[in-house]
């Protein structure tokens, strides 16, 4: 029980752990968090601080995700601890306690996590995301939708609930961090449809 426990805090300690501001405080750059959106993640870094960075902070809040859920397989095969750790991983980047508790929305976190932890999952969100990129040109609105779709890939392409329910959290939270994407996707969408009246 103690090493569950150690591996739950080690995990949400990583997640903590925010790849966008890491990167601007080693390039120099503002902290996002009082730039564009305020969002402390590739997106946002993109817009003020260039390819190079938002480059740099996907990677990190990916690999931090993955590398929690490996370091948790390498010691324990339950699981409800892997889901609890994807979980933990995920919360420490939208509530890092070593930057204020103000995080990121954790599509990169919890993608990460879910290479480690079921691949194919991983892999049709990412090619849900991609297509859905394509078609909207909007990368929050392709977020949100393959966020939906998420616990619907797990049943199909897993099954466990232990990770149905997880995946099903995961989404929630996820759709709840895009709430002001989702607003301003809603007047964007009523801004053209009074200009085609």
């Amino acid at each position: 029980m103690l090493i569950e426990s150690l591996v739950i805090v080690l995990a949400y300690l990583m997640g903590s752990l925010s790849g966008a501001l890491i990167v601007s405080k080693i390039m120099k750059l503002p902290d996002p968090r009082t730039q564009g959106s305020g969002n402390p993640g590739a997106t946002n870094i993109l817009r003020h601080g260039g390819k190079k960075a938002a480059i740099f902070t996907l990677c990190f809040d990916v690999l931090k995700g993955l590398c929690a859920v490996l370091v948790a397989k390498l010691v324990t095969n339950s699981d409800i601890l892997l889901a609890g750790v994807t979980l933990a991983v995920f919360l420490g980047h939208l509530y890092p306690i070593f930057f204020e508790l103000r995080g990121g929305k954790g599509v990169a976190t919890a993608f990460g996590a879910l290479i480690m932890l079921v691949w194919p999952v991983s892999l049709a969100l990412l090619i849900t995301w991609l297509t859905m990129l394509l078609l909207f040109r909007y990368s929050s609105l392709a977020a949100i939708l393959t966020a939906i779709l998420t616990p619907v890939y797990m049943f199909w392409l897993n099954g466990l609930w232990e990770y149905v329910f997880m995946s099903f959290i995961l989404s929630t939270l996820l759709i709840w961090r895009h709430r002001s994407n989702i607003h301003n996707l809603l007047l964007l969408k009523n801004a053209k449809a009074t200009k085609n009246q």
